[in-house]
């Protein structure tokens, strides 16, 4: 934390409950979010001890690392704390060996896509009927319903 960058970005305790809260805006049920979170590390960003925003990480295999969940608080959002997280994945992700780090994304989550774009993640893969087969209800984004998980990744070398 310096004056240039006001965040504190640390991993979450395992005596800490997980903040449900935050991860409920990136995935919409507590359910989806349990199938991963209990494997995952959660980073946590804060500001003035108030918990902003979050990332959990999971390893897939031994050269690739996953982006689960990233969310900022409403307030936070369109001020580059997103940009600052995934930047930091992808850090975490190198120091610890990897060779890539994913994020997957709904076909029609056009922020998120954009934005994983710009800090340099490459289209990787699409699940198919992913949000139909995994959740109990539809859902929507941008008046589009959400079928297919479009898998980005960014090379780590």
């Amino acid at each position: 934390m310096t004056p240039e960058n006001p965040y504190s970005i640390r991993k979450l305790k395992e005596t800490e409950e997980a903040p449900y809260q935050l991860l409920l805006l990136a995935d919409e049920t507590k359910e989806a979010i349990d199938k991963y979170i209990f494997d995952s590390e959660i980073f946590v960003l804060e500001e003035n001890n108030q918990l902003i925003a979050l990332y959990a990480l999971k390893a897939i295999n031994l050269t690739q690392i996953e982006i689960k969940n990233i969310a900022v608080q409403t307030d936070f959002q369109g001020k580059g704390i997103g940009s600052f997280l995934l930047k930091d994945a992808f850090e975490r992700a190198k120091e610890l060996g990897f060779q890539s780090l994913l994020i997957g994304t709904g076909d029609a989550s056009l922020k998120q896509l954009a934005l994983y774009q710009r800090v340099g993640f490459k289209k990787h893969d699409v699940i198919k009927d992913f949000f139909i087969d995994n959740y109990p209800e539809p859902i929507f984004e941008n008046g589009i319903q959400l079928k297919d998980m479009i898998v980005l990744e960014k090379k780590i070398n």
